[in-house]
C-alpha cells in the first residue's frame, strides 16, 4: 500500500512537471506569436511584400532635338529586336543554330550571347539581334515553330533624319560602358543610350529624362507572375537649336570636299549653320562601329570625324589684319590717315619678308592697306604695335580663346605672346612679330572663332556663340543684343576697319570682287585670307616660278574668307575655310557670297517659320 502511494506520488509529480513544461512551452510560443503577429506584424508584412513584389526601372524615352523651326533632327523610332528566353528552349544551341541559318550570327555575337546566357537566369531574356528589318522580323515569326525560346520584342532606337549633314553638331549616342553604369544605374537598363558627341553629349542629362517603375509579382525564385503597377518614366526634355536646317543643307551643298563654314546672327550670337565636310553617319554608333568602318574614317586625310568648325586649327592669314589694325589704332601706333610705303618686301637684318604682290603697292593708308591686303603695310603695323597689344586685341575679338559655346570638344587655338614663347624656353624676336602681322607664324584659330571675330567687329559687342535656343520649351538667355556687353572699342575705330572691309569687296581694286552680292540693295563687307602650311624659300619666291596651285594638295595654302551683311545694318556673319583651297579671293570668297545670299534670302533671324522652300526639298 505504501509502495502504491509512493508510485502515485511520483507519477503526480512527473505529471505536474510535464504540465508545467507544456505550459511554459505554450507560454513561450504564445509570447513569440504575439511578438511576431502583433508587435512586429507590420514589419514582417513589409518583408513578405518585398519578397513577393519586384520593383524594376523602365528606361524613359530620350528627348528630341529640333531646329529653330521645329524640324526634328534627332528623335526615336521603334526598334524591333530578337531575344532568347533559355527556359523556353529545349536546346539553346539548336535554337541559335536555327536562328543563324535565317540571320547569320557572327562569332562575336555568339560569344556575347553565350556570356549573357551564363550570367543570367534561364527565364531572363537575352538579346540576340537588334535593329531587325521588317523582312527579318517576318522571317522570325514565320519560322517561330523552329525557334523555341526566340521572342520578337519592341524597343526604341535613336534616329537622325539628316544623317551625316548634321552629325557634327547634333552628335550621336552609343551604348554605355561599365564606368558609365557604375556612375548611374539608370544606364544599365536595356536599350538605353548615352550621348557621346555634339548636342547629344552636351545636353545628355536633360535628354535622358527620369526612369519609370513597374511592380511585378514574382515567385520564390524571381519569376514574374503578373504586373501589379506600371508608371511610365518622364521623357527627356526637348532641345530646340538655333540652327536652320534648310540653311545648313544649303551651306553644305556649297562647301567643297574638305571645308567648313559657320553662319551666325550678329545681334545675339545664334549659330544658324555650322557645316564641316566630310562627315559621317551618326546612326552607325547606335548599333556599333565595325573595325573596317573605323579604319576607313581614321585613315582619311580629310578627317571626317572632326568637327572642323570648332576643332580645326588654321592660321588665319590675312583675315587677321583687322585685329592688327584695331590693336595699332587703339595703341596709337598709327592713325587712319598715316601712310606706309610698300616696295614688295620688308627687310629685317638678313631676312626678307615679301608682300603677296611682287611689285608692291606703293603708299597706302589703313583703308588702302585693308582693301589691297598689303602684307608689307601690316608687317610694319605689327612692328610698331608689338605682339602683346595684338594678342590682347585678338583675344577680345574672340580669337585664340575658348568660346562659351554649348558644344563639347572645341579647341581654343593660340594667339602667341612673349610670355608664351618664353614658357617654351625661347625668346620672342621681331621676326615673330612681323609674321604675326599677317596671321601666320604660331597663330591658330578655328572657323567658329573667325565667325565670332567678324561678328564682334560688326556689332561692337562681346557676343558669344550658342546653339541652344530653347530647353524644355524655355527660351535660353542671350537672345537680345542688349544681353551682351560692349567690347570697349570705340565705334570710330571699328568703323575705320569696317570701311576697309567694305572696300575689299565693293571698290575697284579690292581683293575680293567675287564676293560682291548681286544688286546694289544689300552690300557685304569682308576680308580674304590665304594661309601657308609650309614655308616658301626666298630663292623659289624670287625665281618667278612659284605656283602654289601646282603643289600637292596637302601643301597648298588654306583659303579663308570672313564677312558680314548688310554692311549698313549688320545682321549675319559668315566664316569659310577651305582646306588647301589655295587662294581665299578665288576659292573662299565666292563660296561665302553664295552662302550669304542664301542667308539673306531665308532671313532666319527674322522668321518664325521657314521660307517657302521646305527643308524636305533641300534634303534632295
Amino acid at each position: 500500500m505504501k509502495r502504491e502511494t509512493e508510485r502515485i506520488g511520483v507519477f503526480a509529480r512527473r505529471a505536474l512537471l510535464l504540465m508545467g513544461g507544456q505550459f511554459a512551452a505554450l507560454g513561450t510560443l504564445g509570447a513569440r506569436l504575439y511578438q511576431v503577429q502583433v508587435r512586429d506584424g507590420a514589419r514582417y508584412a513589409t518583408l513578405a511584400d518585398e519578397n513577393r513584389i519586384s520593383a524594376r526601372m523602365i528606361a524613359p524615352p530620350r528627348g528630341r532635338i529640333l531646329d529653330r523651326f521645329g524640324t526634328v533632327v534627332a528623335g526615336s523610332s521603334t526598334n524591333w529586336r530578337a531575344v532568347l528566353v533559355a527556359e523556353q528552349a529545349d536546346n539553346v544551341a539548336a535554337t541559335l543554330n536555327a536562328f543563324s541559318a535565317l540571320l547569320p550570327l557572327s562569332e562575336s555575337e555568339r560569344a556575347r550571347i553565350d556570356r549573357d546566357l551564363h550570367r543570367n537566369r534561364k527565364f531572363i531574356p537575352v538579346l540576340v539581334r537588334e535593329f531587325l528589318t521588317w523582312d527579318e522580323m517576318a522571317a522570325i515569326e514565320v519560322n517561330a515553330p523552329d525557334l523555341p525560346g526566340i521572342v520578337v520584342d519592341a524597343g526604341t532606337s535613336r534616329n537622325y533624319p539628316f544623317g551625316p549633314r548634321l552629325s557634327h553638331v547634333v552628335g550621336y549616342v552609343a551604348p554605355p560602358n561599365e564606368a558609365d553604369v557604375a556612375d548611374d544605374p539608370l544606364l544599365g537598363l536595356p536599350g538605353l543610350r548615352i550621348g557621346r558627341a555634339g548636342i547629344e553629349k552636351f545636353h545628355d542629362l536633360g535628354l535622358r529624362g527620369r526612369a519609370g517603375a513597374v511592380q511585378l509579382e514574382v515567385n520564390a525564385i524571381g519569376r514574374v507572375i503578373r504586373e501589379l503597377d506600371h508608371q511610365e518614366g518622364i521623357p527627356g526634355a526637348d532641345v530646340e537649336l538655333t540652327l536652320d536646317c534648310g540653311l545648313q543643307l544649303s551651306v553644305l551643298n556649297s562647301l567643297g570636299e574638305s571645308a567648313s563654314a559657320v553662319v551666325m546672327n550678329c545681334r545675339n550670337g545664334e549659330v544658324l549653320a555650322m557645316a564641316s565636310n566630310p562627315s559621317f553617319d551618326p546612326a552607325v554608333f547606335n548599333s556599333g562601329v565595325s573595325q573596317a568602318q573605323w579604319l576607313q574614317w581614321t585613315s582619311d586625310r580629310r578627317t571626317p570625324l572632326i568637327n572642323k568648325a570648332i576643332s580645326g586649327l588654321y592660321a588665319p592669314g590675312s583675315t587677321f589684319k583687322m585685329a592688327v589694325a584695331l590693336a595699332a589704332l587703339e595703341s596709337r601706333a598709327i592713325t587712319p590717315a598715316d601712310r606706309i610705303g610698300c616696295s614688295g618686301y620688308l627687310d629685317l637684318g638678313d631676312t626678307r619678308f615679301h608682300c603677296w604682290r611682287k611689285g608692291g603697292h606703293g603708299m597706302l593708308d589703313l583703308r588702302g592697306g585693308l582693301k589691297h591686303s598689303c602684307d608689307v603695310f601690316f608687317y610694319e603695323l605689327a612692328r610698331r604695335t608689338g605682339i602683346d597689344h595684338i594678342a590682347a586685341m585678338a583675344n577680345r575679338l574672340g580669337l585664340g580663346v575658348e568660346l562659351d559655346l554649348d558644344l563639347p570638344d572645341q579647341r581654343p587655338g593660340l594667339i602667341p605672346t612673349r610670355q608664351w614663347r618664353m614658357s617654351k624656353g625661347h625668346a620672342w624676336n621681331m621676326g615673330d612679330t612681323i609674321v604675326s602681322g599677317i596671321g601666320q607664324g604660331y597663330i591658330q584659330v578655328t572657323p567658329l572663332q573667325l565667325a565670332t571675330y567678324v561678328l564682334r567687329i560688326a556689332s561692337g559687342r562681346a557676343v558669344q556663340p550658342h546653339l541652344t535656343r530653347k530647353l524644355a520649351g524655355v527660351m535660353q538667355p542671350g537672345s537680345e543684343i542688349g544681353d551682351w556687353p560692349i567690347l570697349g572699342i570705340t565705334n570710330k575705330l571699328l568703323q575705320n576697319v569696317r570701311e576697309g572691309m567694305w572696300a575689299v569687296v565693293n571698290e575697284p581694286g579690292g581683293t575680293a570682287p567675287l564676293a560682291r552680292l548681286a544688286g546694289p540693295q544689300v552690300q557685304l563687307a569682308g576680308k580674304t585670307g590665304s594661309a601657308q602650311v609650309r614655308r616658301v624659300s626666298r630663292e623659289l619666291r624670287e625665281s618667278g616660278h612659284f605656283d602654289s596651285e601646282k603643289l600637292p594638295w596637302e601643301y597648298r595654302p588654306h583659303a579663308l574668307f570672313v564677312a558680314y551683311a548688310p554692311y549698313d545694318a549688320p545682321c549675319y556673319a559668315v566664316a569659310v575655310v577651305i582646306e588647301h583651297g589655295n587662294a581665299g579671293a578665288a576659292a573662299a570668297a565666292p563660296m561665302a557670297r553664295d552662302i550669304m545670299a542664301e542667308v539673306l534670302r531665308r532671313d532666319p533671324a527674322n522668321r518664325t517659320e521657314p521660307p517657302a522652300a521646305r527643308v524636305a526639298e533641300a534634303r534632295t
